[in-house]
């Protein structure tokens, strides 16, 4: 909680600056959800749930060249969030959204599509880009998903 405080703090005290500086801000947000694809089927049913705690990594080239990098951690409704004010010359161009790792032993291999997804963002200031979700599944299906398929 403190540090997610001071992160706050931090963003005001930036914001003030582009404010007093004259500084056109821009203020850009990503987010996506991870999931747990819990009979490995490559769709999201009624049987799969959310990933608390899952950590993904967002990789940003602004448009002045700085790269940028940030670490998020999926909320209990398996959302993560990266938000960033910045001068409106140093925005973001383009991003890279990939997973980390899934803290769960139950769902921890990440699924085949779910390795990174690169995306320009061309989005005014105050809006957000959503990343399709990023799924783990577990190293063995339980065996009520293989009855469901075989009836």
């Amino acid at each position: 909680m403190e540090s997610k405080s001071k992160n706050l703090v931090l963003r005001f005290v930036v914001l003030a600056v582009f404010l007093i500086s004259g500084v056109k801000s821009w203020t850009g947000e990503i987010h996506g959800r991870v999931v747990c694809d819990v009979c490995a089927d490559s769709s999201i049913g009624p049987e799969d749930h959310i990933l608390e705690g899952a950590e993904v990594a967002v990789l940003c080239i602004t448009k002045s060249g700085e790269v940028v990098n940030y670490q998020a951690f999926t909320n209990a409704k398996g959302i993560y969030t990266v938000a960033e004010t910045m001068p409106e010359s140093d925005r973001w161009n383009t991003c890279l959204a990939r997973p980390i790792s899934s803290f769960h032993d139950h769902c921890n291999h990440l699924g085949d599509r779910s390795t990174g997804i690169k995306f320009t963002y061309s989005h005014p200031s105050g809006h957000f880009h959503t990343v399709r979700p990023f799924v783990y599944q577990p190293s063995t299906a339980p065996s009520y998903c293989t009855e469901t398929l075989s009836e």
